[in-house]
């Protein structure tokens, strides 16, 4: 491991002056050593400028010493923006491996024992980037930092397009006990909790305490929900005595780019009464 080295300046005067004897010559020569205070570096790249929902973006943190000291231990650390999610084991460093690390869905800490003079640190690492990061700004930093040396930062942006997202739609509704078979609630049909709808697309929907439910970013053309009448013991479909289709246990909407649509479930006791 190489060592830790200083700067040595050496400061020489002279001075001349009459003497009782003639001309006296005086000469200084003073060596001072401090401290080679060159920061750290650190670049930040990544393999695109601009990503979408569902795109996975390489991220890749290049860290350098030209300093003629040890950085030890040397900590990394990377926060991502709202929406970009990182992958799990996607993370590798070259030359040397990193002797700690953390990492969550948005945070990354790498501790190496130390960085010699001269030498470099490359990280590389992936990120997913969800729906939530259109309402993000794209824009994350990463630092370096070790004893004795101030912290460099690196930023990068990425422009996130909104993609398919922006053409999705929402899909909300309820699980409702409908007592006069109109496929309406009114005041006193109370909703049921907990019921359970499938989608068309494999989505699982659980109803909330007040029988209501939503999708969010549902892709656009027609659409179909089922509700499971098996997450619903004592609980049978309520008969609708003005509307066919809806004497079904499936609804179908058609759902437009950016729209809404709604699908309502009426049920009715088994045995006539209502269910404590």
């Amino acid at each position: 491991m190489a060592q830790a080295q200083s700067r040595v300046i050496v400061n020489q005067a002279v001075a001349q002056f009459d003497g009782p004897n003639g001309p006296v010559t005086t000469e200084s020569n003073e060596t001072l050593v401090g401290e080679d205070n060159t920061p750290l570096r650190i670049v930040k790249t990544a393999d695109r400028a601009a990503a979408e929902p569902g795109d996975v973006v390489i991220y890749r943190i290049l860290i350098s010493n030209p300093s003629t000291r040890i950085a030890a231990p040397l900590t990394v650390t990377d926060q991502l923006p709202r929406g970009l999610r990182y992958v799990p084991n996607s993370v590798q460093t070259t030359p040397q491996q990193p002797t700690g690390q953390t990492l969550t869905d948005s945070n990354l800490t790498l501790t190496f024992a130390a960085l010699d003079p001269g030498a470099s640190i490359s990280v590389a690492y992936a990120v997913l980037v969800t729906p939530d990061a259109v309402q993000g700004d794209g824009r994350n930093v990463a630092q370096a930092a070790a004893p004795g040396f101030a912290p460099v930062t690196a930023p990068f942006q990425i422009a996130v397009r909104p993609g398919i997202v922006s053409d999705c739609g929402t899909i909300v509704g309820r699980v409702f006990v409908d007592r006069n078979f109109d496929g309406q609630q009114q005041a006193g049909e109370p909703g049921v909790p907990n019921a359970v709808i499938f989608m068309d697309d494999g989505n699982r929907i659980l109803t909330d305490p007040d029988g209501l439910f939503s999708l969010i970013n549902v892709l656009p053309g027609y659409r179909v929900g089922t509700l499971d009448l098996y997450s619903l013991p004592g609980y049978t479909l309520a008969p609708n005595l003005y509307r066919i289709e809806e004497n079904s246990v499936s609804r179908f909407v058609r759902l437009s780019p950016g729209g809404l649509g709604r699908m309502n479930f009426a049920v009715t006791p088994t045995f006539g009464e209502e269910q404590s």
